[in-house]
Parts: structure tokens; sequence; C-alpha cells
């Protein structure tokens, strides 16, 4: 297994995004890259769960290990009397922080349902510590066969448009849509990425510049409008995003923006891949007007975080007007139409029903 790489003062250690030791669950601090690395503590499910809504961690690989692991986490701390009652009330707890990543249930329906096959509370216990865990090597695992199949429609001296942060920290490892990029950068092939910087949150900018900047992949970040102009000039090779969501037609839900993407990929004659693992897909949404999109707070769009030189540390910053109000959807839906394929664990499928089926 190979974990990300990071550089820190000078050290290269290797890490996961996110990890559970004892009753405890660590993970990269994430609002704070690049601007600092850190690793923080969550010793109770509660806590682990405001992690997910706060995006402390993000990306939707990571967000079901983290749901996983902090259900885990409400099995070590319920009571022997109520044990199954305090559990599943956790799992109400931690599905609600964010709605639209199907991992997220993917994973705590897997830890509920070990808990619930186990009669003694020592036993469960146990078997959702497991689960967990296993749930995150598979996220690990899922990553890394992405990047071997994906890796194939990279050839070198390709360019590359990637929307969000779909690599390392969004999974447990290796990421989706920047798996393929990370192979065939260790397959010795020279890759360039541009880097939409995702408003609101920046997360091109912040998260995947600073990823690729420790597996030294050249890229530029570019204004999420910049990405128009170009695909237009013939300067982009291939478009290849993350999904929160993969309905059981092949219409996809990512980061806002993703849809904008692949409609001038559409236009332009680009092609435009999808990487998703498996669990990412939900064969029980119909379409992708079925999918739930998270609304978050509009602070988001109306002020910018960041780190200040002048201060030396994290602020936030208005930028739009006191009396503004604002609207701030965190995903929006492709249709599978504008979908060239879906890159899986099991391999490259088409954005079908007939084809995702299969994969299962």
């Amino acid at each position: 297994m190979i974990f990300i790489r990071v550089n820190v003062c000078g050290v290269f250690r290797d890490y996961r995004t996110l990890w559970m030791k004892g009753s405890s669950v660590f993970m990269i601090d994430q609002p704070k890259i690049p601007h600092r690395f850190k690793v923080v503590e969550f010793k109770c499910y509660q806590d682990t769960a405001c992690a997910i809504s706060d995006m402390v961690v993000r990306g939707a690989g990571a967000i079901g290990a983290a749901g996983g692991y902090a259900l885990a986490q409400a099995a070590l701390e319920a009571p022997d009397d109520g044990f199954l009652e305090f559990v599943r009330g956790a799992e109400q707890v931690i599905n609600g922080t964010r709605p639209t990543a199907q991992d997220l249930f993917y994973a705590t329906r897997r830890v509920m349902g070990a808990v619930s096959g186990v009669e003694d509370t020592g036993g469960a216990r146990k078997a959702a510590v497991f689960e967990a865990q296993r749930i995150a090597d598979e996220n690990a695992h899922a990553g890394e066969m992405i990047g071997k199949y994906g890796e194939k429609l990279i050839k070198d001296k390709m360019r590359v448009l990637t929307h969000c942060n779909a690599g390392w920290l969004a999974f447990v490892d290796w990421g989706s849509a920047l798996a393929p990029v990370y192979a065939s950068k260790r397959c010795g092939r020279n890759v360039f990425v541009y880097v939409d910087e995702t408003r609101p949150r920046c997360q091109g900018a912040r998260l995947t510049a600073w990823e690729l900047c420790q597996e030294g992949v050249k890229h530029a970040v570019i204004a999420d409008n910049a990405s128009g102009y170009y695909m237009r000039r013939g300067d982009v090779d291939i478009v290849i995003v993350g999904a929160d969501r993969v309905a059981c037609n092949g219409d996809v839900a990512n980061k806002v923006g993703t849809y904008e993407k692949a409609v001038l990929a559409h236009e332009n004659g680009i092609p435009f891949y999808v990487a998703a693992p498996r669990s990412t897909v939900d064969l029980s949404c119909k379409c992708g007007d079925d999918i739930p999109i998270e609304e978050r707070s509009e602070d988001e769009v109306l002020s910018m975080f960041g780190w200040s030189d002048e201060f030396s540390r994290m602020m936030t910053v208005r930028v739009a007007p006191q009396d503004s109000h604002a609207l701030n959807p965190a995903f929006d839906v492709t249709p599978a139409k504008y979908i060239t394929g879906i890159i899986t664990d099991a391999g490259i499928v088409k954005a079908s029903e007939k084809s995702l089926r299969k994969l299962f």
C-alpha cells in the first residue's frame, strides 16, 4: 500500500487521510491545508460526526470511512443496556452530517449490519471496529484500482482538467479522479493538470494543488470560469472528476460546477470521465433528480477563508456587502449523456443502468 507522502518540515512521511487507533479517530485537518499540516484526534462519535459536517474530512470515500469509524466509536461507547438503540441513534446522527455522499450511508449501513448480527455486546463492538477498518481498507484499494484502470487513458504529455479535490485527501488513500494521474506519473509519463479552484471553499486551489506539489506533478490553478477558455483553445485533452453519488441511470452528483465542465467538454469534443468506486453507486436512486443536494451555509459564499501573512494566522474575510445574501448548493448533477465513461475499481464502464448493474 502506498500512502500519501507529505513533506512536513523537510521530512517526508507517509499518511492515510484518516485512521482509527483504539477508540479515537485521527484525521488530517483539511481546512488548514495548504498552509498548515496538522493531524487531529476525535475521541467520541459525536466529535467525529461534527468533523464530517464541518469538513475537517471531506470527499466521498473519506466521508464514508469517517462515518464507518464514527459508528464503530458509537458501538464502543454504547452501554450494554440499550446497546442497539444507542448505536441506531448514533447512525441517524452520522447519516445527517452530509446528505449527498453515498459512501457515508454505504459505510454506516455495513457497520450497522455487522453490529446487528452479533448477540453479545462485546462481540458486537469488535465486529463494528473490524467492519469499519475493512471499509477503510477497501476504499484505499478501490482508489489504487481506479488509478490502474484510469492511467491507461492518460498518454505522455497529456493535459488533464480536474474539478474540486478527488485525490488522496478525498479518499482513505490514492483518491479517485487524481488516482490515474498519480499512477501515470509513477509510470514515468509527463502529465500536466489544470486545477479548478472550486469556489466557494477553493478545494482545488487548496487541496488538489497541494497534493500535486507533494507528488511532483506539473499543474496550474485556474479560476473555475477559465476552464472553457482552455478547452476552446484546445489546451485540454481529457477531463476527469470525482463523484459523491452515481444514480442507477448513470447521472452523477459531484461538486457544484461539474455540470458546466461536462457541457463544455461535450461542446469541445473532449472526453469527460467520472472516477468513482462501486461504493459510490446508488442503485436505489433512479436518476440524478432523486439525489438530495446539500445546501451549505451562505457564509461560505459571502466570505473567504485563508492564511494572512500580515497576522500570521488563518482568518475569514467578508467579500460581499453586509446586506447581501447567498445561495450555496454544494453539488450539482451531470446527466449521463455528457459522461464518456465511469472509471471504477472494477474497470471503466458506460454511464448507463445496464453497465452499472453489471458491476454488482
